[in-house]
């Protein structure tokens, strides 16, 4: 019998079984996940159900503020109150919308009746003339589940396209309407420039043009074939159209849409939302283990995942497999690890298995990939694509080839133009009342196109990810002693070859390559770049080729623009990295050297370090990277002058004071140090015990791939130099994490292309094409608030399949090779 929907207070949702709807648990509208969200038995399929001022918004639309959200589990009901505009978008911030002028508050009622709920919305005042036949309340579908899948709208039948089709509309745009510009702000995007309107299709003006409706009716069903994902929703009022999102942002879902009728207030929208719900289904049990596999020596668990209802309790066995066929080791020890966001946990520990060969978990009818534990696990295709693939292919100013694929052509070879001042840019950037150099805006600054990787697929230079990338690349060539050569990289003719060997390490020619932007800006600009990107929105959004957003001559308005600030954290945060990265190539290329350790040591002589407690935690970071590279007097009297400062911020600094400690032979220094530790010590202990996976993790709602791998690059040098603090362990659960031992259905390696199964999918340059880059390390399992771990198979979301530079990669890169070097064979 159907026990129908309720609300539950603790976890602030609705429940009915093996279906949960959310009203307004999540904040990220502009990642699809926020307002009305349903998950059916285990996959979320609807999101974002919240008024919108168009049919089929993009991430650049203006979002709603939120005003108050009650949670009313005495009557089953969520009310949720917000309103429009939210004046921090218009024109300025991250991401910067363009408002229309339109003054609303709204609230949004989900109310549970039985096997199904009641939305409503009503408004405060009518909605503005020239708002009519816009403004709707929608609700996306996600269509990685939907391709090829039917849904029935009254009597109208259809399929969910692969790709959106025609025929389209046009509407009013908003953009007549602005909202004025905040008169008190001091940098604002510029209106105009924003909106390109001279230069055809441009994301933020996008309302104009979208997809016609494949039906209009009173009832809608997608997945009427499919019990698991059956989904009716009925319009009391209005009626509903089924748009394509994605004829107007290449990034956009199927989107199920309200219009508000003119003059509409009190139930301006009502819809009965009726997701099916099997009554016997359970959470199938999912078995999570590295998706590569394990070192004899290393620490080996597996974890499963399983339906916090699911009392079944079947043996865990342990397979092998051989050329006769599988056969059963034994059956493994089980653990009750107990409940971690909405699941319940066990746990066996094989550590004790050290005979190499392929294995196998299986956990009743669920199973792991096959896996290896060999002694060279981690000999190929593991951590080598990062530099056999990754850099390469994110590398600007080049032409990159492998074999018969161009991956890109020559870009950005007309770098780069002085911002404008005064200038919020689009992705986040601020250009002051100054251009901080002898520059004016939109003067060409020669000697800025050379070096540098493309962040993710933004296609932009940010100091910290140049600067950052080569310094962790620089530290594993000095941990690890590293040398592998598959890549040409010819500087002069700015081509890459990718597996054709030129004789040189392909890691100090990626350290070079970093470098050379970051110390080619410093001398051309007498300064730091804040970055350098894009100055156009069309171009930003570009998906394909890099070398087509630019026609690569100088000084005109295609160019890039490069952004300088006064920012003395991230100087003497560069100016460490710089140091680093010249003992990297002191006796490769000595004049990079060089110029690389005068920039960071003419940064740490002039830039304010008392600022703030970063710029004072950065400029310790700068001297124990100096002390390290020059030995000299001056670094060391200064970190020991900042032993209460360092002990004061041991969290931030620990790791970093802990390359410097043998080199500075302060037993004093040495000792108190190590007292602050201890505390860290017991934190990291306590907070690996919160989850089953063994590790500190606490997820927000990006995936915390790249944390939990940044923490464990620090976490080496805590091991290395205090091991009986920081025991190993926590090393090998981190990598086994991004490999696979992570929570929720999609146990796929965050390395892109290694292990058995592996993030193919992923938010880089070519993910218009539905394709990944090896050795790309996407972000990772995700939170959908409160309690649900989702990892998409689907290229479009950043917070979940992104790539970086500064660490993404590179951390982990640097953490399979610790993990060989700890537990390998002595």
């Amino acid at each position: 019998m159907k026990k129908g929907f309720s609300l539950n207070s603790q976890t602030g949702y609705f429940e009915n079984m093996g279906v949960s709807v959310m009203a307004f648990n999540d904040i990220y509208a502009s990642g699809h996940q926020s307002g009305v969200s349903i998950i059916m038995h285990g996959n979320r399929v609807a999101t974002n159900g919240d008024l919108r001022l168009e049919q089929t918004p993009g991430q650049w639309q203006p979002l709603p503020r939120d005003v108050e959200r009650v949670v009313d589990a005495e009557n089953g009901c969520i009310r949720t109150v917000l309103r429009y505009p939210d004046e921090r978008q218009h024109l300025h911030g991250f991401n910067p919308a363009i408002c229309p002028d339109v003054h609303l508050t709204y609230t949004v009622h989900v109310q549970a009746e039985g096997a199904c709920l009641r939305v409503t919305v009503d408004l405060d005042r009518p909605i503005p003339d020239f708002l009519v036949g816009k403004t709707c309340f929608n609700m996306e579908l996600f269509p990685g589940a939907l391709f090829g899948k039917p849904w029935i709208m009254d009597g109208k039948q259809g399929i969910y396209p692969r790709q959106p089709v025609g025929p389209t509309l046009s509407l009013p745009g908003n953009l007549a309407h602005a909202m004025p510009a905040d008169g008190e702000a001091k940098i604002l995007a510029d209106i105009d420039h924003l909106a390109g309107v001279e230069r055809g299709y441009n994301p933020i003006t996008a309302d104009t043009l979208i997809a016609a409706p494949y039906a209009c009716g009173k009832c809608f069903i997608s997945r009427p074939d499919d019990p698991y994902n059956r989904l009716k929703v009925e319009a009391v009022q209005g009626e509903l159209k089924l748009y394509d999102g994605r004829m107007n942002h290449n990034n956009g879902w199927f989107v199920l849409s309200s219009e508000i009728a003119a003059g509409a207030t009190e139930k301006a929208v009502e819809w009965i939302i009726t997701p099916h719900v099997v009554e016997e289904w359970l959470y199938p049990p999912v078995v999570q283990l590295s998706q590569v596999g394990y070192l004899p020596r290393q620490e080996k668990s597996v974890v499963i995942e399983l339906d916090k209802r699911d009392e079944r309790r079947p043996d865990i066995v342990l397979q092998k497999i051989t050329a006769e066929g599988t056969f059963p080791v034994r059956t493994l020890q089980t653990g009750e690890w107990g409940k971690f966001l909405r699941y319940h946990y066990l746990k066996a520990d094989f550590s004790d298995v050290t005979e190499e060969g392929l294995y196998r978990v299986v956990y009743g009818d669920a199973q792991s990939s096959v896996f290896r534990i060999a002694g060279d696990i981690y000999a190929r295709g593991v951590w080598q694509p990062v530099l056999e693939y990754f850099l390469p292919v994110q590398m600007c100013h080049m032409r990159v080839s492998e074999k018969y694929r161009v991956w890109h052509g020559l870009c950005h070879d007309d770098d780069a133009r002085m911002a404008p001042v005064n200038c919020n840019h689009f992705d986040g950037y601020m250009q002051g009342s100054e251009t901080l150099t002898k520059y004016q805006p939109g003067d060409h600054v020669p000697g800025l196109n050379r070096g540098g990787w493309h962040d993710a697929g933004d296609f932009d230079l940010r100091v910290e990810s140049q600067a950052g990338e080569a310094y962790i690349l620089s530290l594993i060539y000095e941990t690890f002693g590293l040398c592998w050569d598959a890549t040409t990289i010819d500087q002069e003719k700015k081509i890459t070859e990718i597996h054709q060997p030129d004789g040189k390490n392909d890691l100090l020619q990626q350290i070079e390559h970093g470098a050379l932007t970051v110390v080619g800006g410093w001398k051309a600009l007498g300064r730091l770049y804040r970055g350098i990107i894009c100055n156009d929105l069309r171009q930003y959004v570009m998906l394909g080729d890099a070398a087509a957003m630019t026609d690569h001559r100088p000084g005109n308005s295609d160019d890039r623009w490069v952004f300088t600030e006064d920012n003395p954290g991230r100087e003497l945060t560069t100016a460490a990295q710089l140091s680093a990265v010249s003992r990297a190539l002191t006796g490769f290329n000595d004049e990079l050297a060089q110029d690389a350790l005068q920039a960071a040591k003419e940064l740490f002589r002039i830039t304010d370090g008392e600022r703030n407690e970063w710029s004072r935690a950065a400029k310790v970071h700068a001297a124990v990277e100096l002390f390290l590279t020059t030995g000299e007097k001056e670094y060391k009297a200064f970190l020991l002058s900042q032993v209460d400062f360092i002990c004061e911020k041991i969290d931030r600094l620990g790791w970093i004071l802990c390359r410097a400690v043998k080199k500075l032979q302060d037993a004093a220094f040495e000792k108190t140090l190590r007292k602050a530790l201890e505390k860290i010590s017991e934190s990291m202990v306590q907070m690996s015990e919160e989850t089953p996976y063994g590790i500190p993790y606490r997820p927000h709602i990006w995936g915390a791939g790249w944390q939990i791998q940044g923490m464990a690059f620090q976490y080496y040098f805590l091991h290395d130099a205090f091991p009986d603090l920081f025991a190993p362990a926590l090393m090998s659960r981190a990598l086994n994490f991004v490999l696979g031992c992570h929570p929720g259905s999609n146990t796929a390696s965050f390395a892109s292309g290694v292990g058995a199964v592996s993030a193919t999918m992923a938010y880089g340059m070519n993910r218009a094409d539905f394709s990944f880059i090896p050795g790309g390390v996407v972000s990772g399992t995700a939170l959908i608030r409160p309690d649900f771990p989702e990892l998409l198979p689907w290229p479009f979301l950043w917070q979940q399949t992104e790539y970086v530079m500064g660490g993404g990669s590179s951390h982990y890169m640097f953490l399979v090779l610790a993990v060989q070097k700890i537990f390998g064979d002595q």
